[in-house]
């Protein structure tokens, strides 16, 4: 991305090439790929450089709209504080997203359920065992989600860190795995 730098004011954002008038002179949009820095400059376009400084990951927060600034010969886009999500809200959905994956998870197994319903036939006792762990990871996890103070606290739940050693890594995130499926 580009601005056009008028009187040490931003006066346009080129967010793509294209050709544009300046002044009496119009210029082709081949001068972003073809010109130098320095030519560029002389008219008045600089590259903008992106600060994420501020910018939080968007599945937790809110981020403001980027604002543009020049000063010291170049051109800054950056975001102002980003705003924490409704902690209940994302509480909601991620205890959702829970029974969607572990009801996916039990659905490959109903037709033991019904089939021991209807003709008594015994569930072996890998599935018994797995339906158990299934659910109860499931409450493990709301239970975990429900009892985050903050946003922060509940996005670290998601989060990958080695429990192990840096010569032997344990990666694993605090809201543990999912069962492993006895057939795969």
């Amino acid at each position: 991305m580009y601005a056009l730098v008028e009187d040490n004011a931003i006066t346009r954002i080129f967010t793509r090439p294209r050709g544009f008038t300046l002044g009496d002179v119009q210029y082709p949009q081949n001068i972003f790929s073809l010109w130098t820095k320095s030519e560029k400059e002389a008219i008045g376009i600089y590259e903008i450089e992106q600060d994420n400084t501020n910018k939080k990951n968007e599945e937790w927060y809110t981020n403001t709209d980027v604002s543009y600034a020049f000063a010291g010969g170049k051109v800054t886009a950056s975001y102002g504080t980003a705003t924490a999500k409704a902690i209940e809200g994302l509480k909601t959905l991620k205890k959702a997203v829970f029974d969607r994956q572990a009801a996916q998870s039990l659905a490959k197994y109903d037709w033991y359920v019904i089939r021991n319903t209807e003709a008594g036939t015994a569930i072996p006792s890998a599935i018994t065992d797995y339906r158990t762990a299934v659910r109860a990871k499931c409450n493990s996890m709301q239970s975990q989600v429900d009892g985050a103070a903050d946003v922060d606290a509940l996005a670290a739940l998601y989060v990958y860190v080695n429990t192990g050693t840096e010569e032997s890594p344990v990666m694993e995130k605090p809201l543990g795995e999912w069962p492993t499926d006895p057939n795969g």
